[in-house]
C-alpha cells in the first residue's frame, strides 16, 4: 500500500492506495475530528481495493482557514471530488461515508453539490444531519447536554477536548444550571462565538426534504441509544435513490463500541466488512431497488427486516401519585437519574402497569396521549418510559418532550411521541410511566413564562394536573414470534 498527504485546496488530505495496478475506485471522508484518527479504516478500505481520501474539515486540525460548523462542506467536499476524480489511481468512482458530522459531509455531497461531484454512493453512519438537527427534537425542545458538550469540545477551535465539558462541570457542577445559557461560553471561560447562533437554526428537515430527490445508493447505519436514531430512519424513510438500506443496532453513537444494555452476541457485527461489501455492489450496481436493511430487537438477540412495526395496543397503568405536581426549574426532573423520590411535593405523575404475565415483543413508534393542565402560559411535557425488571434493575426504554404554548390553566388533549423500540421485554417487567415538566440536563429547563430558554434569565415553577384516567400508552406489539433475519444478508440483498 501507498501512503501520502497533499494539500487539495489547502486542505490538509492523506491518501492511502491499494497495492497493485490502479485505477481504483475511492473512498473520502471528510472530518472535523481529526483525519490521522482514521489511519487504520483508510488501510482497511484500501486492503480491499480502494483508494481511500481523508481529509480535515476547513479550520479544524490540519486544514487551514475558519471552522464554521456546517457552513462549507458542500463546496469544500465537491472541490475534494473533482480533484480525487482527476488523479491517475481513481477510476471515477466515489464512496461518500462518514459518522457523525462526517456523514453530514457526505450527505451534502450527494445532495447539495453539482452533479460532476457527486458521489456514487454515500454510507451515512449516525448522521448530524444539520445543525437545527442536532440542537432540537422534532418538537422544538433544546437539546442541552449533547450540544454543551459538542461545543465544549469542538466548537470554535482548531483542536478537539473531548473531556472538557466533563471538566468543567467538575469545577462547577451546577454549570448548566445557571441563566442565561447563552452565556454558556463564557462561565466555560473561552469565546465560542457560534454557539448563539446555533439555537437561531430553524431549518430541521431541510437534507431529509432533500433527501427525496437522491440519485445514488445509501447505506443508512444507527443505534436505538444514539441521539440521531429518529433522523437515520427519516433518511432511510425519505432516501430516493436506486436503493436505500437501513442498520439499525442497540448500540449509541458509538455504534457497536458503544453497545447498549439490551445488546447480545449477535448485535456484534464488523461494520468495516460490511461496508466495504455493499460499497462493492452499490458501485457495481447490484443492490436490488427499494428499502431494505435490518433491525436490531434488543434483549432478544436477533435482527428483524427494516420496516417491522408491531400493532399499536393500549398498555393499561395505575396512578400511583402525581396527578397534581409541580414542574420546579429549581429541582427539574433528571435525565442521567431514574431514581423516583420517595418523600416531599411531586414532581411528576407516576404512572405503573402489571408485571408482563409473557415477554412482550416490541417494533416501532411508542406514544403518549393524555389530558392536561399547566398553570403557565408555556410548558414541555416530557415522558420517560422505564422498565423495571424482575432482578429489580430500572432501564429507560423511551423518552419523548413537547412543548405547548396555551392560555395558562386549560386543560387540553395531546399526544407525546417517545420515538421507536425495537425491544423484548422479559415476563414479569413493569412498565412506570413519568410524564413531568423537565428532563434536564439533556433538555434545557422551560422557564414557563413563554421566554426562548437559552436567553431567559427567570425561570418560574409551573403547577401541573394530569387527568390520569386519560393517560394512554400505545405500544407497537409484534402479534407473534418474530422470524430472525440476517442483517448482512438484508444489508446486502
Amino acid at each position: 500500500m501507498t501512503a501520502f498527504s497533499a494539500p487539495v485546496g489547502e486542505l490538509a488530505t492523506d491518501v492511502q492506495l491499494p497495492d497493485g495496478e490502479g485505477p481504483f475506485p475511492a473512498v473520502l471522508l471528510r472530518t472535523p475530528y481529526d483525519r490521522t484518527r482514521h489511519r487504520a479504516e483508510a488501510r482497511g478500505w484500501a486492503r480491499h481495493g480502494f483508494a481511500a481520501v481523508v481529509q480535515d474539515v476547513r479550520g479544524r486540525h490540519g486544514s487551514p482557514g475558519e471552522w464554521h460548523p456546517y457552513a462549507h462542506e458542500t463546496a469544500d467536499g465537491a472541490a475534494t471530488a473533482r480533484w480525487i476524480r482527476r488523479q491517475p489511481w481513481n477510476d471515477g468512482r466515489l464512496v461518500a461515508s462518514g459518522a457523525s458530522y462526517a456523514a453530514h459531509c457526505a450527505l451534502v455531497l450527494a445532495l447539495d453539490a453539482p452533479e460532476e461531484a457527486r458521489p456514487d454512493a454515500v454510507i451515512a453512519a449516525v448522521p448530524a444531519l444539520g445543525a437545527a438537527e442536532t440542537a432540537r427534537e422534532a418538537s422544538g425542545v433544546e437539546r442541552l447536554l449533547s450540544r454543551a458538550g459538542w461545543w465544549a469540545a469542538h466548537g470554535d477551535r482548531r483542536d478537539s477536548d473531548e473531556s472538557a465539558l466533563d471538566k468543567a462541570l467538575a469545577a462547577d457542577p451546577g454549570l448548566l444550571t445557571h441563566v442565561p445559557l447563552a452565556e454558556l461560553p463564557e462561565r466555560l471561560g473561552r469565546a465560542l462565538p457560534s454557539w448563539a447562533g446555533l439555537w437561531r437554526r430553524h431549518d430541521r428537515g431541510r437534507l431529509v426534504s432533500r433527501a427525496a430527490h437522491a440519485g445514488v445508493p445509501l447505506l443508512a447505519v444507527g443505534g436505538h441509544h444514539d441521539h440521531f436514531t429518529e433522523d437515520t430512519v427519516a433518511l432511510w424513510r425519505h432516501w430516493g435513490g436506486p436503493s436505500a438500506r437501513l442498520l439499525l443496532g442497540p448500540w449509541g453513537h458509538g455504534l457497536v463500541t458503544a453497545p447498549g444494555p439490551d445488546a447480545g452476541p449477535a448485535h456484534r457485527l464488523n461494520l468495516g466488512d460490511l461496508y466495504v461489501r455493499w460499497a462493492r455492489r452499490a458501485l457495481a450496481g447490484d443492490l436490488a431497488p427499494g428499502r431494505h436493511g435490518a433491525v436490531a430487537l434488543g434483549g432478544a438477540g436477533l435482527w428483524l427486516p427494516a420496516g417491522t412495526e408491531g400493532e399499536p395496543r393500549a398498555q393499561r397503568l395505575r396512578l400511583l401519585h402525581g396527578a397534581a405536581f409541580t414542574a420546579d426549574p429549581g429541582r427539574p426532573v433528571r435525565s442521567d437519574d431514574l431514581a423516583v423520590p420517595a418523600d416531599g411535593p411531586a414532581d411528576r405523575c407516576l404512572l405503573l402497569s402489571p408485571p408482563l404475565p409473557r415477554p412482550l415483543d416490541l417494533a416501532g413508534p411508542v406514544r403518549v396521549r393524555l389530558r392536561a393542565t399547566a398553570h403557565t402560559p408555556s410548558a414541555d411535557w416530557a415522558a420517560r418510559l422505564v422498565a423495571l425488571t424482575p432482578q429489580g434493575t430500572a432501564e429507560r426504554l423511551a423518552v419523548g418532550i413537547l412543548r405547548r404554548a396555551e392560555p395558562a390553566g386549560r386543560e387540553s388533549g395531546f399526544t407525546v411521541e417517545l420515538g421507536r423500540l425495537a425491544r423484548r421485554l422479559r415476563a414479569g417487567t413493569r412498565l412506570r410511566l413519568e410524564i413531568a415538566g423537565h428532563h434536564f440536563p439533556a433538555h434545557a429547563r422551560n422557564p414557563h413564562t413563554g421566554d426562548d430558554p437559552i436567553t431567559a434569565v427567570r425561570l418560574d415553577a409551573s403547577r401541573r394536573e394530569v387527568d390520569p384516567d386519560s393517560v394512554t400508552l400505545t405500544l407497537p406489539v409484534l402479534r407473534s414470534r418474530p422470524t430472525p433475519t440476517d442483517p448482512a444478508e438484508e444489508t446486502l440483498r
